[in-house]
């Protein structure tokens, strides 16, 4: 497996991080790896403390709006914050679509931060703001190179895919990122009864990071019921993870903002619903919201999870 070299680089100031994102896609993938080293290298984030994201409505529901750089320095502040809990879970065009039938759904996504995932999203932002999200910041593509921007070494524990599935991916996660310790703690075949009894062995391992894979919506769901203060400092939703850390996913070419460099097997795959094609569905919602008068401007501070602190 190739892995990034830590090498002494020249210090990124926040200008320089946030210019990534105006940059090409091959420079991009260069800033961001310079980030990802100096962090290794100095043991810090090279951005400022209490990253507050701007977000977008989008059918109601706020969308952080963060450039990739600024993305993975805020994932890793909340990760290695004294105090306090930050979920984080990805929306896309499918699950706006369940959000508009399932006020329970909506309810959980509402209490969690979300990032932009696809393309469709991407449309609506558009549509609402008259300008795209800065980055697409797939689940698949981010959650690994959070791991690799964190210098300072975490428990991750991991819950969720089927058992083969869940220790192909931990054996993944700990040879692309040794300094971690990678903590499969269960399934997804237990019984739903047993939740409460999983997150206590999840908070028995003092783990920083909890990443949760299941499919959605039960899985926002179930992160919203389940987890809780001493349950982790950042816990991500992402899905179907493991299945393409494990080789599962079909591999297919790399997004254009895609991350597939830190050459993961299947790294780079492309979910089924960011294959650029938009529901006539999620259209009609987009379109009525828009078009309702609803207000869709939202710059509130990002804030962790109610009861958290």
């Amino acid at each position: 497996m190739t892995t990034i070299n830590a090498s002494p680089e020249t210090s990124m100031t926040p200008d320089r991080i946030r210019s990534a994102d105006r940059q090409s896609p091959a420079s991009r993938k260069a800033s961001v790896a310079r980030v990802s080293r100096q962090g290794r290298v100095r043991g810090g984030n090279p951005v400022p403390a209490a990253i507050a994201p701007a977000r977008r409505d989008i059918l109601g529901l706020d969308i952080c709006d963060l450039g990739w750089a600024e993305a993975l320095a805020f994932g890793g502040e909340r990760a290695t914050m004294p105090f306090g809990q930050s979920i984080i879970v990805f929306a896309n065009a499918d699950s706006a679509n369940r959000m508009m039938r399932d006020p329970d759904y909506r309810a959980a996504l509402s209490r969690q931060t979300v990032l932009p995932e696809d393309r469709g999203i991407d449309l609506a932002a558009r549509l609402l703001h008259g300008q795209r999200f800065r980055a697409r910041l797939t689940g698949t593509d981010f959650v690994p190179a959070l791991l690799t921007y964190i210098a300072k070494p975490m428990r991750i524990a991991l819950v969720g895919g089927h058992a083969a599935t869940l220790k192909k991916a931990a054996e993944a996660l700990g040879r692309h990122a040794p300094w971690h310790s990678i903590l499969p703690i269960a399934d997804d075949a237990f019984d739903r009864g047993q939740s409460d009894a999983i997150m206590e062995r999840v908070g028995a391992a003092n783990a920083d990071i909890l990443l949760v894979s299941m499919d959605s919506p039960a899985q926002e769901k179930w992160i919203d019921r389940h987890v809780g203060p001493g349950h982790a400092r950042l816990v991500l939703g992402v899905e179907r993870l493991f299945e393409t850390l494990s080789g599962e996913a079909r591999r297919a070419s790399p997004r254009r903002f895609g991350l597939g460099w830190f050459s993961l097997p299947a790294w780079g795959a492309s979910r089924r619903r960011d294959t650029g094609t938009v529901g006539p569905l999620f259209l009609y919602h987009v379109l009525r919201y828009k078009f309702s008068g609803a207000k869709v401007e939202s710059k509130r501070p990002e804030m962790a999870k109610a009861g958290s602190l």
